[in-house]
């Protein structure tokens, strides 16, 4: 059994079951309640729930849903950019095109046999097999910075900083069409797609979700690069809200971008993360410089 610390995310009061399927799109919802049947998952301190059970949000679980069959992961000499380590944690520049962890669909050369390469046994395993010292994720085709904890107490910690919202996060985005103002906020609630399982979209019975933008350039063709923070943090966040709002991220065709040769992938960059050291409680502040196929797409743009 492999355990792991899970904090119900802010603003829901909901069945178990529906809250951990959402939280954890990549895991099927019959995996999830055979979990929760098999008793492995409980409230911190020990009441066991069943499917139905309520929970309220900040409320402490702790579970396990490590798929029946895991595959052994084995350490592969992939490239790594490493921005900062001591003995806590590891903060990274994940390049675009890189899976975070093992899940359906992808089973090799992820961050996490990466990780294992570079600093084999020194992960945090508290979290479930697959995915050891991972406390947040990014899209396989978005780059930037990511922070992987080592120590237990650092798990914990940065668990608790990223669901109660303490930390920052600033991306950059290059989106379709020419942004209507120089600043503005998304505030739309955003769930599972109604009819495409695998997309997010906005929806009435969403989670909460927060996002501002400031527009950096403006180009004629027409896109804008704009710099972008949120609040929350939902699954496609940015690609949902800039879609909903008329103006998708370049290169998402999935959400609605026409295709473009110009653009390699979806232009999204997690250009800085800023978060208490899980130790010292020093505000840490890390950044990384748009990657060269992100500057390659703005080369083909002419600055309005």
């Amino acid at each position: 059994m492999v355990e792991e610390l899970f904090v119900c995310p802010d603003g829901e009061f909901d069945r178990v079951d529906k809250i951990l399927a959402r939280s954890f799109p990549e895991i099927s919802r019959s995996l999830i309640k055979r979990a929760i049947e098999s008793k492995k998952v409980r409230k911190k301190g020990g009441l066991n729930l069943l499917p139905k059970s309520k929970v309220y949000p900040g409320e402490e679980l702790i579970i396990d849903l490590s798929r029946e069959e895991t595959v052994p992961l084995n350490a592969k000499n992939l490239p790594l950019e490493v921005l900062f380590e001591d003995e806590d944690l590891l903060v990274i520049n994940k390049t675009s095109g890189m899976v975070v962890h093992p899940g359906d669909g992808t089973k090799d050369d992820t961050l996490i046999h990466a990780l294992l390469h570079y600093c084999p046994d020194e992960l945090c395993p508290i979290g479930a097999p697959e995915r050891p010292g991972i406390v947040h994720r990014l899209d396989k085709e978005t780059s930037g910075v990511m922070v992987v904890a080592k120590s237990e107490k650092a798990y914990y910690s940065l668990v608790e900083q990223f669901s109660q919202r303490r930390t920052e996060k600033e991306y950059y985005a290059l989106v379709s069409g020419v942004l209507p103002s120089s600043v503005g906020q998304i505030e739309q609630p955003i769930g599972r797609h109604p009819k495409n399982r695998v997309k997010m979209a906005v929806v009435s019975n969403g989670k909460p979700a927060l996002t501002d933008w400031k527009v950096i350039s403006r180009f004629s063709e027409p896109f804008s690069l704009a710099q972008v923070r949120i609040h929350t943090g939902r699954t496609h966040q940015i690609r949902v809200h800039f879609s909903f709002l008329g103006y998708p991220l370049a290169g998402d065709v999935n959400y609605g971008a026409k295709k473009n040769e110009a653009f390699s992938r979806v232009m999204l960059h997690a250009r800085c993360l800023k978060f208490n050291h899980p130790v010292c409680s020093k505000k840490l502040t890390f950044s990384a410089d748009l990657p060269n196929d992100f500057k390659a797409g703005l080369n083909f743009l002419s600055v309005k």
